[in-house]
């Protein structure tokens, strides 16, 4: 017996303005409003994305983050539109050269966006 990866939960002082950003950058939907807002692709699915109120701003770096691939389209191009959709370049120490953009979302969560789509990965069906 193993675990699955059921959630991801977020903390956020602006539940909605995370959770509306998080579907947009995902393709995703609220499924379910119970004291916080469930996240997932239309027609549900597991992992999913949790976003709780908190009262507090976020104020330390995340101890855990998501990273994203490019799907369908470029890394450039995704990078645009993550950022266009309210994303933020954040610094958190990364050197200049890695192959990950550092971005955060619209209260300061931490996730990178990777450098290989994921049409690039080995054995990536064309």
């Amino acid at each position: 017996m193993t675990s699955r990866l059921a959630q991801v939960c977020i903390h956020a002082v602006e539940p909605r303005r995370v959770a509306d950003f998080w579907c947009r950058v995902l393709g995703w939907e609220i499924l379910e409003e119970d004291g916080g807002l469930c996240l997932g692709p239309p027609g549900g699915g597991m992992p999913g994305i949790d976003v709780f109120p908190v009262t507090k701003p976020k104020t330390v770096h995340n101890r855990l983050h998501l990273d994203l691939r490019a799907d369908g389209t470029s890394t450039e191009e995704e990078l645009a539109r993550l950022l266009a959709l309210g994303a933020r370049k954040v610094d958190v120490g990364q050197p200049a050269d890695v192959s990950w953009t550092v971005l955060a979302d619209p209260e300061g969560n931490e996730f990178c966006l990777l450098g290989t789509p994921v049409q690039e990965l080995p054995g990536a069906r064309e």
